[in-house]
This record gives structure tokens, C-alpha cells and sequence, in this order.
């Protein structure tokens, strides 16, 4: 594990670990702690870094033994995109390599409707937070369609295992599924 990394790793362990879980402050912090880590493009392996010609790839790099917290890598080809999805816990996404577009979503509990909100452009060094407080539908895509993008995310529990949602873009009908790993 890359120095930077690891220190990354014992950062996030202290905060998520650190008294009663403070949403608020583990999105601030660890904003700051994932830009720090972002804003160097030196650590990750390159067998985390593989696109796949077809599909996003999501890495897992690291997650708490209690399941607190992860950290994957998500490897974008040429204009490969997300569906429409949430998280159900908190994340942080930061850019590491490149750029993608991610665009916000709120869904109307009562038809479903999906609307369209804020989009962001994310470039190397920042970071986005999501969660169901502060907003955790969007979609995203490579801002490129001629070369790989990789962005390095944290979430608040082993992402791979957690039952989330796809949302039918239309009719905003939601659909369970597990995201698991490439690796």
C-alpha cells in the first residue's frame, strides 16, 4: 500500500471511529482529507486503474473490517456512464485522473418523478458528497469520449454489499440492486 494510502486509510478509520457517527463532520473532514489524497495522482496501482471497454469498473481499495467505511476506485472509459442510482449512505467522490459530469436528481416519494437539478463538472482535486441528507440520486458520466477517467470514492459501509436503487429514467420507478466489485 502506497504511504499516501495508508495514511489516508488511518485518517478515515480515526474519524468514522471517532464518538457517535456526526454525518455532518465526516462529510466536512473528510472532504478535506479525500482532496488531500486526490490531489496526488501517485498512489493508485494499475490494476485498480483498468477500464473495461464496455462497462464502468468499480475497485475495491480498502474497506474497515467493520464494515464503516471503503474506499473504491471507479474507472471510466471513453463516455461510459452510470444509470440513474443512489447510495443509501453517505460518500464522498474525488477526482483523481481526468473528469466526469455528474448530475443531481430528486425524486418526488409520491409519483416518483425524477428531476433534474444541479450538475457538476468534476475535475482532479475535488471532491462531491452524497447521502440521503444532502442529496443521493444522480447520475454520472465521463466527461470524455476519447480517454479514461478515474475517481476515487469513500462511502459509510461496504458499498459492494449495500442494497441500493437504479431509477428507470422516464417513470422514476426504482429497482434494488447490489453493485459488488470487478475485483
Amino acid at each position: 500500500m502506497h504511504k499516501r494510502f495508508e495514511d489516508f486509510i488511518t485518517a478515515m478509520t480515526r474519524l468514522v471511529s471517532d464518538g457517535p457517527r456526526d454525518e455532518p463532520r465526516i462529510l466536512e473532514e473528510g472532504t478535506r482529507l479525500l482532496g488531500d489524497l486526490v490531489r496526488h495522482d501517485d498512489w493508485l496501482e494499475d490494476r485498480h486503474a483498468m477500464p473495461h471497454p464496455q462497462f464502468y469498473q468499480q475497485y475495491k481499495l480498502y474497506c474497515a473490517p467493520d464494515d464503516s467505511f471503503s474506499v473504491v476506485s471507479f474507472v471510466w472509459g471513453p463516455g461510459q456512464k452510470t444509470p440513474i442510482h443512489d447510495h443509501t449512505v453517505w460518500g464522498l467522490i474525488g477526482m483523481l485522473r481526468n473528469a466526469e459530469v455528474a448530475q443531481s436528481f430528486e425524486r418526488d416519494e409520491n409519483t416518483g418523478t425524477l428531476t433534474a437539478t444541479q450538475q457538476a463538472r468534476l475535475e482532479p482535486g475535488y471532491v462531491e458528497a452524497v447521502s440521503p441528507t444532502v442529496g443521493d440520486i444522480h447520475q454520472v458520466v465521463n466527461a470524455f469520449d476519447d480517454r479514461v477517467s478515474i475517481s476515487i470514492h469513500v462511502y459509510g459501509a461496504d458499498i459492494g454489499k449495500v442494497r441500493r436503487h437504479v431509477f428507470d429514467p422516464a417513470s422514476g420507478a426504482a429497482k434494488e440492486f447490489v453493485s459488488g466489485y470487478a475485483n
